[in-house]
C-alpha cells in the first residue's frame, strides 16, 4: 500500500496460470507506490496459499473467473470502482470480469492471450516437457505447496484440450466499454502481437495496445519500468 493513495480506486491484479500472490515478487508495492493507490493481489482457487482444488478447471474457468470466484473476492475487499491487471490468463479473465460489470473502470493486460495460438499450445508442450524433468516439479512446490501438480495439470491439460483450441475472448470482447490497455512483449513465447492488436481492435471502449521491444511473456517483471510508465500514461489519459 503507498503512504498516502491519491484515488479511492485500487488495482488489482489477476496472476497468470503457473502464479500466485507470491510469484508477484515486488511488483504490487512497486506499482502501488508509483501509481499512489491501493493495490490488492489474490491467490486464485487451487493456487498459492488458497484451498486445494481436487478436480480440474472447466474448459470455461475464464469465463468462471468473472461470474463466480471474482464477485466474492470484491465482495471481501469491500471494494466498488476498480481497475484490474491481468498477466496472462489473468488478462482474459479481466476482459471477462470488466464486460460483466461496470464497476470496472479500467483493463490492463499484460501478455494476455485472447484465442489459442499455434505458438501458444507450442509453449505449453515445451514448459510441459520441461516440468517433466527430474526435480522440476520442486520450481512450483515453492509456491504452490502440495498443490504443484493440480496447477501444472490445471494449466496443461485444459490449454492443451482438442475441445479447448476453439476458445477465446470474441464472445466478450465488444462488451468491453471501459478503456484497455494491452501490454505485451514482442518475444513472447505463448502469444504473438496478434493477441493485442485483437484485444484493442476488439474492444467496445477506448483502447490502445503497447508493444514492448525485447520482451517475452513477463512483462512487468522484464522491463518493469516501461510497464510502469504505461500504465501511468495510460490512466491518466483516461482520468482513471
Amino acid at each position: 500500500m503507498p503512504d498516502k493513495a491519491s484515488s479511492g480506486v485500487p488495482v488489482v491484479l489477476l496472476h497468470d496460470s503457473l502464479g500466485s500472490v507470491d510469484l508477484w515478487r515486488d511488483f504490487p508495492e512497486i506499482l502501488a507506490k508509483r501509481l499512489s493507490r491501493d493495490v490488492f493481489a489474490y491467490d486464485r482457487l487451487g493456487f498459492g496459499k488458497s484451498d486445494a482444488r481436487n478436480e480440474l478447471p472447466s474448459l470455461d474457468f475464464i469465463e468462471e473467473e468473472s461470474t463466480i470466484y471474482f464477485p466474492m473476492v470484491k465482495s471481501g475487499l469491500s471494494i466498488s470502482k476498480y481497475i484490474l491487471f491481468g498477466h496472462s490468463v489473468g488478462g482474459a479473465m479481466s476482459i471477462n470480469i470488466a464486460s460483466r460489470d461496470n464497476d470496472c473502470k479500467g483493463v490492463i493486460t499484460a501478455a494476455s492471450q485472447a484465442f489459442v495460438e499455434k505458438r501458444t499450445v507450442r509453449g505449453i508442450e515445451a514448459a510441459r516437457r520441461e516440468f517433466e524433468q527430474s526435480g522440476q516439479l520442486e520450481r512450483l512446490e515453492k509456491w504452490h505447496g502440495k498443490k504443484a501438480k493440480w496447477v501444472l495439470d490445471a494449466w496443461t491439460s485444459v490449454w492443451l484440450s482438442p475441445e479447448f483450441s476453439e476458445w477465446s475472448l470474441e464472445g466478450c470482447i465488444g462488451k468491453l466499454m471501459c478503456p484497455v490497455l494491452a501490454i505485451h512483449g514482442d518475444k513472447d513465447e505463448y502469444g504473438s502481437n496478434a493477441f493485442p492488436e485483437f484485444i484493442a481492435g476488439k474492444a467496445g471502449g477506448i483502447s490502445e495496445k503497447r508493444i514492448i521491444h525485447d520482451c517475452g511473456h513477463m512483462p512487468h517483471k522484464e522491463k518493469t519500468d516501461t510497464v510502469i510508465n504505461s500504465v501511468k500514461k495510460f490512466m491518466a489519459a483516461n482520468g482513471l
